[in-house]
């Protein structure tokens, strides 16, 4: 950890903000000094993934808690970004850094050119002095404003600027085999991967009612990062400056794969499946278990409108997903290959029908999601 160079920092609104809502200064500050000590010298860099635009906008509207429907949620990011980004502002500025504001969408994810032009912007932040400021673009996003309080994002961001730590902030120090502060819990001090928390309840969203998030996303981000090489650290706010210095504190996850090329990890994070193909149970087996190609003697139905190169779900004959991939036919093109030899249909088709739906180099298997 202390051999960190450049660390990914994810904060949690009710890290940042009251449980009316409303930017808590000291707060906001107390992060600023902990992430300013840590670049100091210029040889370490920080990019910080910041939740609170929401909750930093309640109050100013009037409202009294975090509203459910989707316009004044928009409303309230739009009031709160200006003022969470000009509080951070402020705040490094007391040591003379800069800040740049980054703001994404799941389309900017997903979009691949969209995501390269991230990286480039983001490493110039940092190859300038800068330290980047990302958040979700809420005041445009639909469903992913309700997803993981940006705990997946910081775990896109920590592959997409090649990080060498991931540490999420939170309210909690860490993650317990337990509700914390119950008789009996416990930290977790380490996780070697996913088959340590067998049999360990976690947690959803907080009772602060300012954030989205909980420990299922924080432990789901964990996998994300750990899986593509990032280690990650899991503990309180107000721990920050011991997480960074490697002392003993919250949850650390060890990296269980290795860097994954950007594509698969936007196929399996951050793409939106354009339809689903249904695989019989060997073509299940070959791509899940063998690492195959799909070919299209083991699919047995299509669905959805899609081109190729677009992300489709595999799924087994129950329905569920078992793999992502970018599938080589339109989707009017497939009934006619289903269950069908490619020798069969290069022979009555042509040659470029002799060929993979899926090609294993473009394919990625599913991980089962936490439930809370």
């Amino acid at each position: 950890m202390t051999g960190a160079r450049r660390i990914v920092v994810k904060v949690g609104s009710s890290s940042l903000t009251t449980a009316s809502g409303g930017l808590d200064a000291d707060r906001v500050d107390a992060l600023v000094d902990v992430l300013a000590k840590v670049r100091d010298g210029g040889e370490r860099e920080v990019v910080l993934v910041s939740s609170g635009a929401i909750a930093a906008g309640l109050a100013p509207l009037g409202l009294v808690r975090r509203p459910k429907d989707l316009a004044r949620q928009q409303a309230a990011a739009s009031v709160g970004q200006g003022l969470l980004v000009a509080r951070y502002t402020a705040s490094f500025a007391r040591y003379g850094v800069r800040v740049g504001q980054v703001l994404l969408t799941a389309d900017d994810t997903s979009r691949r050119a969209h995501y390269r032009n991230a990286f480039s912007t983001l490493d110039k932040l940092l190859e300038m002095g800068a330290v980047p400021v990302v958040n979700e673009n809420d005041t445009v996003a639909t469903d992913e404003i309700r997803f993981g309080d940006n705990d997946r994002l910081a775990a896109l961001v920590a592959h997409l600027v090649h990080a060498d730590l991931l540490v999420l902030l939170s309210d909690v120090d860490g993650l317990y085999d337990g509700p914390p502060g119950t008789p009996g819990a416990s930290r977790i001090a380490e996780v070697t991967g996913p088959g340590d928390l067998a049999g360990v309840t976690i947690g959803s969203a907080g009772k602060a009612g300012v954030g989205t998030g909980g420990m299922v996303t924080k432990v789901e981000a964990a996998n994300i990062a750990t899986a593509a090489g990032v280690p990650v650290v899991l503990t309180s706010a107000s721990r920050a400056a011991d997480a960074l210095a490697g002392r003993d504190t919250g949850t650390y996850f060890h990296r269980t794969g290795r860097r994954s090329a950007d594509r698969l990890l936007w196929l399996a994070h951050a793409s939106t499946p354009q339809g689903a193909l249904t695989l019989d149970d060997g073509a299940v087996r070959a791509v899940v278990e063998r690492r195959t190609s799909l070919l299209p003697a083991g699919i047995s139905a299509v669905e959805g409108e899609f081109s190729a190169g677009d992300p489709v779900e595999l799924r087994d004959l129950r329905g569920t997903p078992v793999a992502r991939g970018l599938v080589n036919f339109d989707a009017k093109e497939i009934p006619q290959l289903l269950g069908r030899s490619t020798r069969d249909l290069a022979r009555e088709l042509g040659p470029a029908y002799e060929r993979e739906v899926v090609h294993r180099d473009d394919l990625v298997i599913l991980v089962p999601r936490l439930t809370p």
